[in-house]
């Protein structure tokens, strides 16, 4: 297993792909303009980047517990084609990771030909899984928006309790994140946001007044909780 923090990868650029026929030529700042994320690429970056390259895809996010069991997983591939596969895998990474400090700082490894991101707080244990050709920071900021995110939703009290109670907003929240595999979102307040008002649409019983004014409180927490 090859493992290495965030910290190690710091030597990277930030780019601003412009549309040159079928490539992208670099600029260093910026966002992407068709994925409107913060990508980055390694030193030297006297490279070509194809438009493919520009939409990172996620294989699958998984939380697990504290004994690697589900708490809550979404697979965007078919390379685990069977249920008895994806155990494996959460399984084998799971163990692979156990020993490993990662609470205080994301962890990157490479693990079955795989490049996962990782991440525990209490009894909770995050994994972002990306492809090895793709891009590791990219994979560290999923994760870094879903662990937000959840804890914006769960108001900082991060357990397996809490999430389990709470496991309709968790869901919402990756469908937030990614769909299909493609990132469509990683700024935690903002995924936090739509998820308390996706949960809101679903409360039929409430008025269109009350689900307002439930929403408007939500967002005041939420703002009060970056301010912190």
């Amino acid at each position: 297993m090859i493992r290495r923090t965030l910290t190690e990868r710091r030597r990277w650029i930030r780019f601003d792909p412009i549309t040159t026929g079928t490539d992208y030529e670099l600029s260093i700042g910026g966002r992407c303009a068709n994925c409107r994320l913060d990508l980055v690429v390694p030193l030297p970056f006297a490279l070509r980047i194809s438009r493919m390259d520009c939409c990172p895809s996620i294989k699958n996010v998984l939380l697990l517990d504290s004994e690697g069991k589900r708490v809550a997983v979404k697979y965007y591939t078919d390379d685990w084609p069977t249920l008895a596969a994806k155990l494996a895998y959460e399984k084998s990474i799971f163990t692979k990771t156990l020993k490993t400090n990662a609470r205080t700082e994301a962890e990157i490894a490479m693990l079955d030909g795989y490049i996962v991101v990782y991440k525990f707080i209490q009894d909770l244990h995050f994994f972002v899984t990306g492809g090895d050709d793709e891009n590791e920071l990219i994979i560290a900021t999923v994760l870094q928006g879903f662990f937000d995110a959840v804890g914006l939703l769960l108001r900082n009290n991060v357990d397996k309790r809490s999430a389990l109670e709470n496991l309709d907003l968790i869901l919402l929240c990756l469908d937030e994140i990614v769909d299909g595999g493609i990132v469509l979102e990683t700024e935690a307040s903002v995924i936090a946001t739509k998820v308390a008002a996706n949960s809101l649409d679903g409360a039929t019983s409430l008025s269109e007044q009350t689900i307002s004014q439930a929403l408007a409180t939500a967002r005041e927490h939420l703002a009060r909780s970056l301010l912190k």
